[in-house]
Formats: structure tokens, sequence, C-alpha cells
């Protein structure tokens, strides 16, 4: 049976009548840039995380860009961040100017593991970036606790978690900005680049909203140098037909994801080849992917495997960031992070998105049963 990684028509194509109507009242309204869609989507998105604040913005990358702009993180500054993680944790750091700093990870979540981020912490920290990686939360009260500890703001990347909680609280909201994407394989997909921006603090919002638009207020005149990184009102009007579905999303990517742990609990070989991921008790995961990882250096043989079944799968993230090209430093040698090197070369995604049916769950156990030699 052929089973993809994600298929967003299956998602989509059911809410076509509203979207469709979604864009006929922008087409027909004559705002195109910012407006009252991105003011509504804005407004409710708020409500979502729990934030005083949101800004939508043009994609995920551009809220931790602005996030970075509005804190003045630039030149001869470091941001603390894992490595484990997609590129635009760190990239979005250099192109403030400053240097990206990289943690190890925690194997029982693949999120930045603290005690390795405070060693890390110098007198040039100016903030931590945690990455709640694949719909859980980092561990925001160690990560908190740091940043008091020496007076430094927080970044939320939240790209692959909106709506996931951590100990009762919305990720996002915890820290100084969280930053969200609605990249169209997110739990809340556009149709096309969008992001978000939220915060609590009304004078960093405010700053946040004058970068967003080249720091021009009123029009013309800019009070500093900003960039563009408005959100489309088509893209807000149907992001907001989908928003009210977000739950129904959720609920099925959970029940997915515990289908496919307790169905694969039970195949000989998984627990020691294949390791199943966990989701932490004082966590509200959202399953933006089910990542499992393979030891013993099988991690693509598996990958292969699965695509001759027609089995979709991703490596997230075969290289960490710092063993990327582009960060390497002339001056030292690329850090040892050991954790996230393995979780590099063990890590494989498999399908998890809200419409997979219970049979195609069954052909991925099988396959990955067939792969270990024995039966699901």
């Amino acid at each position: 049976m052929k089973v993809p990684l994600l298929d967003l028509k299956l998602q989509n194509e059911p809410l076509a009548p509203q979207l469709e109507e979604a864009f006929r009242t922008v087409l027909h309204s004559g705002q195109y840039i910012l407006g009252k869609q991105v003011e509504q989507l804005e407004a409710s998105l708020a409500a979502l995380v729990n934030a005083r604040y949101a800004i939508g913005v043009s994609s995920g990358t551009d809220a931790i860009l602005l996030a970075l702009m509005a804190l003045g993180i630039g030149p001869g500054d470091e941001v603390v961040c894992p490595s484990f993680t997609f590129f635009a944790t760190a990239g979005c750091i250099a192109r403030a100017g400053a240097v990206p700093v990289f943690a190890d990870s925690r194997v029982s979540d693949f999120n930045m593991d603290v005690e390795d981020a405070a060693r890390r912490i110098t007198p040039r920290t100016k903030a931590i970036m945690p990455v709640h990686l694949f719909g859980q939360a980092a561990d925001m009260d160690a990560v908190m606790a740091l940043a008091a500890e020496h007076n430094l703001p927080v970044i939320e990347d939240a790209a692959q978690a909106l709506s996931a909680g951590y100990r009762g609280r919305k990720l996002g909201s915890i820290g100084t900005f969280g930053t969200f994407s609605f990249f169209p394989s997110k739990n809340l997909g556009a149709f096309g680049d969008a992001g978000l921006l939220v915060g609590n603090d009304e004078a960093l919002a405010a700053k946040a909203r004058l970068l967003r638009t080249h720091g021009a207020k009123p029009k013309y005149f800019h009070k500093v140098v900003g960039g563009n990184f408005r959100l489309d009102p088509l893209q807000a009007a149907l992001l907001a037909v989908k928003l009210p579905h977000l739950p129904e999303y959720s609920c099925r990517r959970t029940a997915n994801a515990s289908y496919y742990t307790e169905r694969l609990s039970r195949v000989p070989g998984v627990g020691e080849q294949i390791l199943l991921p966990t989701a932490h008790p004082h966590n509200e995961h959202i399953w933006n992917q089910y990542t499992i990882r393979i030891t013993g250096g099988r991690r693509d043989e598996l990958q292969a495997f699965l695509k001759s079944r027609e089995i979709g799968s991703e490596i997230y993230y075969p290289r960490p960031m710092h063993m990327q090209e582009c960060f390497a430093r002339p001056d030292q040698p690329a850090p040892s992070l050991p954790v996230c090197e393995q979780l590099a070369a063990e890590a494989l995604s498999i399908p998890i998105f809200p419409e997979l049916n219970r049979a195609q769950q069954d052909a991925v156990v099988a396959a990955i049963a067939e792969f270990l030699g024995t039966t699901a």
C-alpha cells in the first residue's frame, strides 16, 4: 500500500468552498497588504496561545529574525540554541550579525539539553533560543531559570508547536517572544510561506510591528531600519478558514501517534533496534512529526526499505547545525555534541498527518516489522 509522508490535498480539498470564498473576499476587498484579515487572525492566534500580542509575518524564519531585531541583537552578540534543529534557528542568528552558539540535545525528546546550554553562556550571550522540536516542548522551567540567572531574553522557536503546551501553559507565551511557522506542512498550514511572532511585552511588540514594515511610522518616515516582514491578507484569510479545525487535526495526530506506539511496541526488536518517541506527561504534544530512532547504523537502510514499499519518510535532520559548512569558525573547531550527532544519524520520521488512516498505518507497521525480520 502506498503511504505518503504527507498529503495536503486530503486536508485542504474538503474546505475548498470556504477557502474559495475567503479568496473572493480578499479579491473584492482591494486590500492586499495587511488589513482586516491579518488583524482578525492575529487576535485569534493571540487568544489561542495566551499571548497579549500577535504579529503576523511573512514566514516562520522572518518571525525569528524579527524577534532578534526587536531585541537589538547583532554583531558581537551570541545566542545559545540547539544544534539539532532546522536551519532557520541558527541562520537567523547569523543573519542578524550575531553568532549561534550550539548546545547539545536530549535523547528523551530531541530538544535542547539545558545543562549543556548553561556551560556555553558567556558575557557575550544576549539570548537563549530553545526549539520545541517535532511538536513537543523543551524543558522550559530549566530554560527560564537559566535565562533569569543571567538576565537573558528567551525566544521560543515554536515553528512546529502551535497550540502545544508545557505544564498547562501554551508554548510561545512563556518566553520573551514566541515564533511560529505556517509553512504548508505544519499542523496549521498556509498556502505558501507565513508566520507569527507573539509576546507579552507592549514595548517590544510595538517595536516588532514597526520593524515589520521597514521601520516606518508614519509611512515614508523611518525611525529604524526594518524589513518587509508582512503577512499577506490572503494567507491570513485562508488560515482563518483552517484555524477552527486545528483542534481536530491535533487530536487526529495524537491518535495516530498513540496507535503507532501501541502497535510498534509489540513488534520484536522495537525497543532495541528501533526506539519510539516519548511524550512527557507534563507536555501537550501535538505530534508535528512521529520520529523514531534506528540504532546500529541502519537508519538509511530502513528508509530505503520503506521507499521500496512506497512508504514515505524523512530524515529531520541529517546534519546538525554545528557541522554545517556555513557555521564553521576558522578560529576554533566545531564543538563536540555527541547526542545531537547521534540523533542526526538515527532519526527517521514516518507519516503522522491527520488524514492518515489505520490501513495505511498498519502498512507502515508491517513494513517496519518486515525490515526487522518479523511480523506485526
